[in-house]
């Protein structure tokens, strides 16, 4: 077998959690050598599998003889192996089921919550928890102007899909963009959180693994959680995910999907390169993992640079594109869509049809005109945040020079670097001094250094010139106290 050919059969069979044991082997690599003996070392190298997750709780190994055979060792020296990780309780051997990695074999829905943080400001603290973009003026003129036909307003029920004429809009917008797409392939939500639920509770199921950036939108972690998954963090360079990394994932830990914001990310601002948006697309096609691709930053653009969805790169991929108004147009209307294969979308509209029935029609109708002057309100939005941007990067040169940060090209929060000490801590030095701030820990996907805070320059100039002030204040304090 070849090195292409052992990393990619599959270490587990899903549908019995028996591990082959040719697919063990290879990834055990060089297990012998070292020190100690051959039985501890054996031991050694399946314990690192799990702690990586490619073995995880109730995955049977295989039988020792069948072990020995494949890694051309005796099987007094898997018995051995076997029951040096019995006594360190990584595995579990019980009459007639074999071995097992210790652990329930599924993870049990929990509870998510990680994301509510970022709704908890303190009363009469200025918030700079929340992105929420100020609503440009030409989305006040025509929200002021709007005359839903009532033909369509007045309609007791509409499609779960959406309004039809919404969803021939929405499909069009894609296809001007580079993205082939037919009115079969939209799906209307109530906003795009709502989408990336949907998805997640079709895909993902208890003990799954999802795989997203190493820090994330924590509405994709906390939907995962509920569903008793768990996100597992690619690492990220100055340009994003890092591709490789994904690869290595995607071959290792079995993931049910992957959930990507790749252009003009939330919360770091990075914009993923053209090179690596390709690999990402053709390693969904590779492995036929969905992707989730969230866009709802991808117009917030300061160099008027917006990248092609990843469905564009590889249109046989199975992407999902999330969408939203509410980055560009107004926030408080909860319009947002998925853009899938067709098959998917029959599912999750009958999903979206248990859920809420459908999206507002009045609404629907309001989101058909904004869409109408996307183009417009994308660049007043992009042009208004490139200001808030400029200002901010001024404050902090004045009242937090120690601080590092790269300078995002779109979006609408700054991610900077404390010199020294706990994120977490600080911002709870920064709440007594009256400003709400987000650490690394409210977007980490698993584990994360403790060294970020996210800044977003969505609020008017005042609120945000005293907010950095305070920060300012609460940093020397902080720092004084190390």
């Amino acid at each position: 077998m070849s090195r292409d050919d052992s990393a990619n059969q599959r270490l587990v069979d899903h549908r019995t959690a028996i591990v082959d044991s040719t697919a063990l082997a290879a990834r055990l690599g060089r297990w012998a050598q070292g020190d100690g003996t051959l039985s501890g070392r054996l031991a050694h190298g399946i314990r690192a599998l799990v702690e990586t997750g490619e073995l995880r709780p109730g995955d049977r190994l295989p039988a020792e003889r069948t072990l020995a055979a494949a890694i051309a060792v005796s099987r007094g020296t898997v018995v051995a192996a076997y029951a040096d990780l019995t006594e360190r309780g990584a595995v579990e051997r019980r009459q007639g089921s074999g071995t097992r990695i210790a652990g329930s074999p599924v993870s049990q829905p929990g509870r998510a919550g990680r994301g509510e943080a970022l709704f908890s400001s303190l009363p009469n603290a200025i918030d700079l928890l929340r992105s929420v973009p100020l609503i440009p003026p030409t989305a006040v003129e025509l929200i002021r102007n709007h005359k839903p036909r009532l033909d369509l307003a007045l309609l007791p029920e509409t499609d779960p899909a959406g309004l039809p004429m919404l969803r021939e809009q929405i499909a069009g917008m894609l296809v001007a963009g580079g993205t082939p797409t037919t009115p079969e392939q939209i799906l209307v939500t109530h906003g795009a959180q709502q989408a990336i639920s949907l998805v997640v509770n079709a895909l993902v199921g208890p003990g799954d693994v999802v795989l997203a950036e190493e820090v994330t939108w924590p509405g994709v972690t906390d939907s995962v959680t509920l569903r008793g998954g768990s996100v597992q963090g690619i690492p990220m360079g100055p340009d994003g995910l890092d591709p490789a990394a994904l690869e290595v994932a995607m071959a290792r830990l079995r993931p049910a999907l992957v959930a990507l914001n790749p252009h003009h990310h939330n919360p770091t601002g990075t914009r993923l390169p053209a090179q690596a948006r390709r690999r990402v697309a053709d390693l969904a096609a590779q492995y036929g993992v969905p992707i989730v691709e969230d866009r709802v930053l991808a117009d917030v653009s300061f160099d008027g640079v917006v990248p092609p969805t990843l469905a564009a790169e590889r249109p046989d991929a199975p992407v999902i594109v999330v969408e939203s108004v509410s980055k560009w147009a107004w926030a408080g209307l909860r319009i947002g869509w998925l853009r899938a294969d067709p098959v998917l979308v029959r599912r999750l509209r009958g999903a979206r049809q248990l859920a809420d029935q459908s999206s507002s029609v009045p609404a629907q109708l309001l989101a058909s005109d904004l869409l109408a002057h996307a183009a417009e309100l994308k660049r007043e939005v992009s042009h208004a945040h490139g200001d808030r941007l400029d200002l901010l990067l001024r404050l902090l040169a004045e009242h937090l020079p120690e601080w590092t940060f790269q300078t995002p090209r779109g979006g609408l929060s700054l991610w900077a670097q404390i010199p020294a000490g706990s994120a977490d801590a600080f911002a709870r030095v920064a709440a007594v001094h009256g400003v709400s701030v987000a650490g690394s820990a409210e977007f980490a996907a698993s584990t994360s250094p403790d060294d970020h805070i996210r800044i977003p320059f969505t609020a008017p100039d005042d609120v945000l010139t005293e907010g950095v002030r305070r920060l300012g204040e609460a940093w020397r304090e902080y720092r004084a106290g190390l």
